[in-house]
């Protein structure tokens, strides 16, 4: 029998993620080995404190991870996160003809130019599954499966934390702060949870899920954010009101024809019909619906984060890169030749759901509609409940540009009949 040479692993980081990447290696050695054509032989394990680390074979164990990417490895797994180091080890070892396979969403957010130039000169891989949605597979059927179709839309919920404390506050009408505290203690936020619920790590995976798509080169600067402490219970209640539930929303839009197009990228909370299949996506689950010419709707849901998830995403791209070593082959790798644009989100075109604390007295109505016709911002939608003295007043508009949306409530706000405008949030998943 042929054996062939083994692909020798670099790995870079051992946290959640590492470990079970590890685990997975040494389980499966023999699947694997049939699957690449090669066995694949683990070289070592870059950590900062080895001490940490006990389960690891000590002799894989360092903690000069240049020297690991700089040694005979052919393929270099990254599963540290951050910028810096990472990013100048991961383009070192590019250029040098390793394949990388990487989950991080910030530095691909940030630097995928900078990524992908090292690996076109030398030919080597870069893959990046694990860095969009965990274990679901997002990337490849966009890099690939889609490359020959025009995809429309992409959005979808990317962030676990986020969904699961929305909907807590769904079923429970907790608080935001309550729920956080919950997700913490049940460890699905982290100590500092600020990259979740304050909409970066989802502006990270919209960009890159944005780039692929509509094949320009999209940063994380380029991705409007929104958070989600400002959602209330109140807000919950109007949704429930209304049929809707609250979701953190990616969403990644080819706006016009190729020739003129551009593209929007925005995150944040948004209103969506308890119809749609987004609305049923609960707990730290996520789901991504892709919209093409030809393929119609399609939806990806699944784990979206999580040790042995993303481990499954990681594996699945050690296996693409390690065939391609085998049989000198390539991936695919950056696609940004259509450059389009990005659009600011004051030209987006965008639904509201606006509730209002008024006075009780003829003519609120009246006076608020005229601000939202002076703007040139259609009304959808309006209903009033009175409270002795006080109404509340909700109106859902039509598509209008956001900042058309935005400077009717600066301008509704200060009519002397409006005490209070009390919730804003964007309305989506519905017809026009």
């Amino acid at each position: 029998m042929n054996v062939r040479k083994p692909i020798r692993l670099a790995m870079l980081g051992c946290g959640t993620v590492g470990t079970q990447v590890i685990r997975l290696l040494d389980e499966q050695a023999d699947d694997l080995a049939a699957r690449i054509g090669a066995p694949v032989e683990l070289a070592g394990v870059a950590v900062r404190r080895p001490h940490r680390h006990p389960d690891v074979p000590q002799h894989l164990i360092t903690t000069d991870a240049d020297a690991l990417v700089r040694s005979d490895v052919d393929v270099v797994v990254e599963v540290i996160g951050g910028i810096e180091p990472v990013r100048g080890l991961l383009v070192s070892a590019l250029r040098n003809g390793k394949s990388v396979v990487t989950a991080n969403k910030a530095l691909l957010a940030e630097h995928a130019a900078d990524l992908f130039a090292a690996a076109d000169s030398s030919g080597a891989d870069l893959y990046f599954e694990a860095a969009v949605a965990g274990a679901i597979p997002l990337v490849r059927p966009l890099r690939e499966s889609l490359a020959g179709d025009r995809i429309t839309r992409v959005m979808g919920i990317v962030n676990g934390t986020t969904n699961f404390i929305l909907s807590a506050m769904d079923s429970t009408g907790a608080s935001y702060a309550e729920t956080l505290d919950e997700a913490s203690r049940l460890g699905y936020a982290e100590a500092d949870p600020t990259a979740d619920v304050d909409g970066y790590d989802a502006a990270s995976k919209a960009a890159i899920l944005a780039s692929i798509a509509f094949h320009t080169r999209v940063t994380a600067a380029d991705v409007y954010r929104e958070g989600i402490a400002a959602v209330t219970p109140a807000d919950v209640a109007a949704a429930k009101t209304l049929g809707r539930t609250i979701k953190l929303l990616a969403i990644c839009e080819r706006i016009g024809d190729d020739a003129r197009g551009s593209v929007a990228v925005r995150v944040h909370p948004a209103m969506i019909p308890r119809t749609h299949p987004l609305a049923s996506v609960g707990g730290a689950f996520n789901a991504v619906f892709v919209e093409a010419d030809a393929a119609g709707s399609l939806m990806f849901y699944g784990q979206g984060a999580g040790g042995a998830p993303t481990a499954s995403a990681v594996l699945g791209d050690l296996v693409a890169v390690a065939r391609n070593k085998v049989s000198g082959g390539r991936g695919p790798g950056e696609s940004s030749y259509a450059a389009l644009p990005v659009q600011p989100i004051a030209q987006v075109n965008t639904r509201y759901h606006v509730s209002l604390d008024v006075a009780d007295r003829a003519g609120v109505l009246s006076a608020v509609a005229s601000v939202f016709a002076e703007h040139d911002v259609s009304i959808a939608a309006v209903r009033q409940s009175g409270r002795g003295s006080d109404a509340s007043l909700v109106i859902v508009t039509h598509h209008a540009p956001d900042e058309a949306l935005r400077s009717t409530v600066e301008k509704v706000a200060g009519l002397p009949s409006v005490r209070e405008v009390a919730s804003v949030m964007r309305v989506e998943g519905e017809e026009p």
